[in-house]
């Protein structure tokens, strides 16, 4: 009786077990753990393999990202280009446009001032012409007969004098007493 309680003395059962375990474990040593090890393996291999596709997309990623930003910067840097560009065109445009405008204002003001000179004369051409021969019918009246040429000429000059001293344009005098010879 004493031997049937003490645990460390081997019976039949035990040995049956221990039998039993090394038969369940030479079963599952032999066909269950190749194929677990290989599935262990090819999952380990799949996750090494997308670890590094992970770390190769990673890297293409900020590859990608430096070529925009590199992009992006060259793209700015011909946009400022473009727009100081415009801004010297521009620039050059309005000076060009202020010079053509300068030029063409001195055009016209020296073709209005020969223009107005032309008018200016002529009207002292008339004006002296009209007054010659007012000098002359009054004079005609007051004398009560015709002048002569020499006489007339004299009246003339004197008023074409006096109306060019009035205005103070000597140059057209001697136009003026050309045409008022009759």
């Amino acid at each position: 009786m004493l031997s049937s309680n003490v645990f460390i003395v081997p019976n039949g059962t035990f040995i049956a077990e221990l039998v039993a375990f090394v038969v369940v474990l030479a079963f599952v040593a032999k066909y269950v753990l190749p194929p677990l090890n290989r599935m262990l393996s090819e999952r380990q291999e799949a996750i090494r393999h997308e670890l590094a596709a992970a770390d190769r997309a990673k890297a293409d990623a900020e590859a990608a990202d430096a070529d925009r930003r590199a992009a992006l910067e060259h793209a700015r840097a011909q946009a400022r280009e473009i727009v100081e560009q415009a801004q010297r065109t521009a620039e050059r445009l309005a000076e060009e446009a202020r010079e053509r405008g300068q030029r063409e204002y001195e055009r016209l003001v020296t073709s209005a001032d020969a223009e107005v000179r032309l008018a200016r004369q002529r009207a002292l051409e008339e004006a002296a012409q009209h007054l010659g021969e007012l000098v002359v019918e009054v004079v005609e009246r007051i004398i009560g007969r015709e002048m002569d040429r020499a006489a007339h000429r004299d009246l003339v000059q004197e008023a074409i004098d006096a109306l060019a001293r009035e205005t103070g344009d000597e140059s057209a005098t001697a136009a003026a007493a050309a045409d008022a010879e009759p």
